[in-house]
């Protein structure tokens, strides 16, 4: 007869998750207020949002990066979070260059791009906390 134990959590692994939760919903959360900000300015001329808008992509990378540091340095078992931190991160960059083309270079074309990738963002970054209370 084979059983299967499961171990323990420990209150370290228990703070590495929770801290992880923290940078990835502080990410997530910034990622859909890109949205509000966003809408706030689209049609609008409003330039002071758009440099709300592009600090709050500051904060969604700088967030998921940290994230993507601890689930490399802590949580490597997680593959699951691994790849999807990573990949939120990486398309994070890619989302705020091609802002960046759009608002500096007149590329407005990109813009078709932008915002459905923008909207991939907001699911994956509401999946990553919700994926992160399961235990493997």
């Amino acid at each position: 007869m084979t059983t299967t134990s499961e171990r323990p959590e420990t209150a370290s692994s228990s703070g590495v998750h929770s801290t992880y939760s923290a940078l990835i919903g502080v990410a997530a959360f910034a990622i859909l207020l890109q949205g509000l900000w966003a809408g706030l300015f689209i049609g609008h001329q409003g330039e002071g949002w758009v440099e709300v808008h592009a600090v709050g992509g500051e904060v969604a990378i700088a967030s998921a990066a940290a994230a993507s540091l601890l689930v490399i340095w802590k949580l490597r078992s997680r593959r699951d979070l691994l790849i999807g931190t990573l990949l939120v991160t990486v398309l994070l960059v890619l989302e705020a260059y091609l802002g960046g083309l759009i608002a500096d270079e007149h590329q407005d074309a990109l813009t078709a791009v932008h915002v459905p990738l923008a909207m991939a963002l907001i699911s994956l970054a509401v999946w990553l906390p919700l994926r992160a209370t399961r235990r493997p």
